[in-house]
């Protein structure tokens, strides 16, 4: 009976997650904890890395409370995570020296206004496959170096640790044993060559960022520690690690090129899978390592909003319309329409296709017959259309029309928002059996690596289908919606909301 199951860990932007799989890809025990935001200033959004590390201690040993199993039935541990989120902690005592700066936060805007003045947007997008933008853990790691006492003297001497989430938890959970990431987790950081596959040089040299202080860089799939025996009772294999959407790539069975998945979690991403071949990223677009069918690195297309389901939390704890994020389907259904109210969602800035870090949120379209129904509904469908945005820059810059698109995330369980996506973008919508495709694709890689399944066609097997949408309004009336979202969105870019 031993060894026959994998706990995933999904450690997100607004809680962790932790999940206890069996061999048939079902998901025996499931334990959920969200942990508090912290806003210190406007455009500014920080986490305590060390309660991002007790929720997520607690969380595993939850679900196998839940699933009446003991460590030793644990075959290996799959960790992926909310990406860009930067920690730094001290290598010796593990005790970060601030905050984890989440990859919403805004506050090294002006570091990136200073390299784009310098002309440096294309070396940077030749070499990462990405934009220069606050997003990205770099232009973090660089102003924690500039604002934190003497860390950056400390990095230089090998004594302070970067890391994104991944890399945190597993320094905590093999006692600082252990300091490696991802390929796809190390892509996210706007230093890391994807073409050369290694940290680069004269990017860390641009932003002074000691080499000492990088984690090694390993396979998505494959053993990279253990577990200390003392945190769960059992040394374990770690073997399994991929950022959040890479992940739900893979747990979504998304192997073959053309393929393509979108999570609908605090943001939204979409990715294609582009195989072995990278093209060059337009329409806002970027270029990122995900897994092939081996957990080994391939090409994907990614498209990203900032604030999806997060609007929805924002609906319930910022404005009181609704109790709960399952109440938004039905308070939106009470109206037929939005009464042609628009919800631009930009409350960290614009992602893909627009990359405006200086946009903000606004509410359009409103007259005096508009109700909280009327806001709710134009909430949900604001995530629908960032999403035709982003299919939109996909057809665009590879020629190819989307057949289809498989869906997963949190948000992904409201009917209405999924009906109205597919009504929208035109093309059917296939949502997963699992709505926790992240948490299925880390796994999914500590499982494939650790012969609990053999091959990628084993694990393909395993998705299903939960419901498919099909579209159900005219060309004529797509277009007309879509024209009033493109309208609403030019009055909020650059903060020029009306």
């Amino acid at each position: 009976m031993n060894h026959e199951y994998i706990m995933a860990i999904d450690q997100g932007t607004t809680g962790s997650r932790a999940m206890v799989v069996n061999s048939k890809g079902e998901v025996v025990s499931n334990a959920y904890k969200e942990f508090p935001q912290i806003y210190p200033m406007p455009g500014w959004v920080e986490h305590d890395p060390e309660v991002i590390w007790e929720t997520t201690l607690s969380v595993m040993k939850q679900s196998m409370d839940k699933a009446d199993v003991g460590s030793d039935n644990i075959r290996a541990i799959g960790i992926t995570n909310q990406r860009e989120t930067t920690v730094l902690w001290d290598k010796n005592t593990l005790k970060p020296i601030g905050n984890a700066i989440v990859w919403q936060c805004r506050r090294s805007s002006s570091i990136c206004d200073d390299l784009k003045r310098q002309g440096l947007s294309p070396l940077f997008q030749e070499k990462t496959g990405l934009v220069i933008d606050a997003y990205f853990s770099a232009t973090k790691i660089k102003w924690m170096l500039d604002n934190i006492g003497d860390a950056r003297k400390r990095a230089r001497a090998g004594e302070i640790a970067f890391g994104t989430i991944d890399s945190w938890l597993i320094a905590k959970l093999t006692k600082g044993k252990v300091h490696v990431t991802d390929y796809t987790n190390a892509s996210r950081t706007l230093i890391f060559n994807i073409h050369e596959k290694e940290w680069d040089t004269e990017l860390l040299g641009i932003f002074d960022i000691p080499v000492e202080m990088l984690p090694r860089v390993v396979p998505s799939s494959g053993v990279a520690g253990q577990t200390d025996p003392s945190i769960l009772g059992t040394a374990i294999p770690i073997a399994g690690i991929a950022g959040d959407q890479q992940a739900a790539l893979f747990g979504q069975a998304c192997f073959d090129k053309g393929q393509v998945k979108n999570t609908y979690g605090t943001g939204c991403f979409m990715l294609l899978n582009l195989g072995d071949a990278s093209v060059k990223p337009t329409n806002g677009l970027l270029l990122t390592l995900a897994c092939n069918a081996e957990g080994k690195p391939c090409y994907a297309l990614e498209g990203s909003v900032f604030i999806a389901g997060a609007v929805i939390q924002w609906l319930r704890d910022g404005l009181g319309l609704i109790e709960s994020a399952a109440q938004s389907q039905d308070i939106a259904m009470l109206v037929e329409d939005t009464g042609g109210v628009y919800l631009v969602p930009a409350f960290a800035g614009l992602g893909a296709p627009y990359w405006d870090m200086y946009a903000r949120g606004a509410i359009t379209g409103i007259t005096r017959s508009t109700t909280k129904a009327h806001i709710v509904r134009a909430a949900l469908e604001g995530i629908a259309y960032q999403v035709k945005d982003l299919t939109q820059a996909f057809e665009e810059t590879t020629g190819e029309m989307l057949t289809e698109l498989r869906v997963d995330g949190g948000a992904s369980r409201n009917d209405l928002l999924m009906q109205f996506q597919s009504d929208i973008l035109g093309i059917p919508v296939n949502r997963s059996s699992y709505i926790e495709s992240t948490g299925m694709g880390a796994a999914f890689l500590a499982g494939l690596s650790t012969g609990m399944w053999e091959s990628g066609n084993e694990i393909k097997a395993l998705r299903t289908s939960e419901r498919r949408f099909e579209p159900s309004i005219t060309q004529g009336k797509r277009d007309g919606l879509y024209a009033g979202w493109l309208d609403a969105v030019e009055r909020v870019k650059s903060g020029r909301n009306i």
